[in-house]
């Protein structure tokens, strides 16, 4: 299947929290500046990352200096090569804990993220500093033959079907089927995909640990 270039994230959202807590909205993220920050937190030349990823030298430093936006699969495998989940690629880096802080999301205003096989809608994207990374995800993959490999990051993950039937493969385990109500906890360094087995895409709750 041919891969779609990604848009690009648009902070859409207006997160509050409550009064006297509330934060101003964070710098809209720059693709190019977050990966070069993964890519030196973990002491890595462009030249090692490049090979991680599995990408020409020339392509990772266009993406650093933003000279060229990347196609889903270059995006894949940067995810895939610095060990985080594709809207971990997305979320700023975390800081210290904080505390007395809320952020709300109203239906429909979180920040989109478009996939050949998911399509993401980030939540609570204005808060810093999160231990957690929630989303709510479209599932528009019908087969395993729509993805390109096992996706696997780091952290653990949690899903909650909100409305249709899904079908979740991992590395070490039967496949299992999942319909509104049921949820699958698991280690995200295990590969995992999702498809749906509805008519219609089916929508999740996942949440990406950050630690």
């Amino acid at each position: 299947m041919t891969n779609a270039d990604p848009k690009r994230l648009i902070r859409i959202s207006r997160d509050s929290g409550a009064e006297g807590h509330s934060e101003p909205p964070p710098e809209p993220l720059n693709l190019g500046h977050r990966v070069r920050e993964l890519r030196k937190a973990k002491g890595w030349t462009l030249d090692q990352a490049a090979t991680q990823a599995g990408l020409a030298r020339s392509t990772l430093s266009k993406i650093e200096n933003g000279q060229m936006s990347p196609t889903y699969d270059a995006v894949r495998k940067l995810a895939e090569g610095l060990k985080i989940s594709v809207p971990q690629l997305f979320t700023p880096a975390t800081r210290a804990q904080v505390s007395g802080r809320m952020a709300v999301t109203k239906f429909g205003t979180g920040q989109g993220h478009v996939t050949t096989t998911y399509e993401h809608e980030l939540l609570a994207g204005a808060l810093t500093r999160k231990q957690m990374l929630p989303y709510r995800a479209t599932i528009r993959a019908r087969s395993m033959e729509d993805f390109d490999g096992w996706v696997r990051h780091e952290g653990e993950e949690f899903l909650y079907v909100l409305t249709g039937v899904v079908r979740l493969y991992s590395e070490f385990y039967e496949p299992v089927d999942l319909r509104r109500g049921d949820s699958a906890y698991y280690d995200a360094t295990m590969g995992h995909n999702v498809i749906s087995l509805s008519e219609d895409d089916a929508t999740l709750l996942w949440v990406t640990s950050l630690a």
